[in-house]
């Protein structure tokens, strides 16, 4: 984590211009924290197999975080949630101006492929790289999720299709940050696969511990605006707050058992995420 915080921010954008705060405002979500929890998944499988390639796969990494930092600047605007707070700090419009956060955001969409262009990596693997990040962050993935959840508001899902529209607004990103460090080490295709099924699994779990923190979490604990899903399909409004801690434990305890089941180098590179991660739900409410 600390060498992947050390890169970010020496790789922070910059540009020499008059704009008064471009570069303050390109930097601000990017140092305001996070998990660096899809940059950290995809160093970890590196470090399982590749250590030798870790320095190599910061810059993949930091398109990973460039990427998911630009969407939640987008997701945060007026026209979509609306949000004033994000990592503990005000939000770009809200600090800036919307047309700044429209324009952050738009600068690291690209920036992210502009690092994995510049990469010290075979040439064929950054073309994958690049083909992954911008099928599951973009037309395919991210961006299909976040344009069903807007426009389902107010009107109520089934249950398989807010796993889809989750599975692609949150899980696709995770799980192929997962797939990314697998295709960085030259892991064969069914370990690949494995992988990236694990982490469409994880998103969805992600994304279920989310809407229960939502639920029980003041904006002060859960660092960004919370109890502003009330229009929206989370699970919490389709199955309620226990429901969605069942489902949560029940996710968590399938993962589990199938991360048993990855080769030891693999489970001692990713066991700290996934013991800080699988069941943090737990901590969000009094079982």
């Amino acid at each position: 984590m600390q060498r992947f915080e050390a890169y970010l921010k020496a790789n922070l954008p910059s540009v020499e211009s008059f704009h008064p705060h471009y570069n303050d405002a390109l930097a601000t979500m990017l140092l305001a924290g996070g998990k660096r929890f899809r940059p950290l998944l995809l160093l970890s499988v590196v470090e399982a197999y590749q250590p030798l390639l870790y320095d190599g796969a910061l810059a993949p990494a930091l398109a990973i975080e460039f990427l998911h930092t630009y969407s939640l600047i987008h997701d945060d605007l007026p026209a979509m949630d609306d949000a004033p707070l994000r990592r503990g700090f005000e939000t770009l419009h809200i600090r800036y101006d919307e047309a700044t956060a429209i324009l952050v955001g738009d600068a690291l969409n690209t920036e992210a492929f502009y690092h994995i262009s510049k990469a010290p990596l075979r040439d064929d693997v950054k073309i994958r790289l690049v083909e992954l990040l911008a099928r599951d962050g973009g037309t395919y993935g991210m961006v299909l999720g976040q344009s069903i959840d807007l426009y389902f508001e107010n009107r109520p899902l089934s249950i398989d299709e807010v796993k889809f529209l989750h599975t692609n607004k949150t899980a696709k990103l995770i799980a192929t940050s997962l797939l990314m460090g697998a295709v960085i080490v030259g892991l064969e295709k069914k370990q690949q696969d494995e992988l990236y099924n694990f982490g469409i699994d994880l998103g969805l779990l992600f994304q279920i511990q989310d809407d229960i923190i939502d639920e029980t979490h003041s904006e002060e604990e859960a660092g960004k605006t919370t109890g502003n899903d009330g229009d929206k399909n989370s699970f919490i409004n389709l199955i309620g707050l226990e429901g969605s801690i069942v489902e949560a434990n029940r996710m968590a305890e399938d993962l589990e058992v199938r991360f048993s089941f990855f080769d030891k180098p693999l489970q001692k590179a990713l066991n700290p995420i996934v013991d800080k991660y699988l069941y943090r739900h737990r901590n969000s409410v009094v079982l």
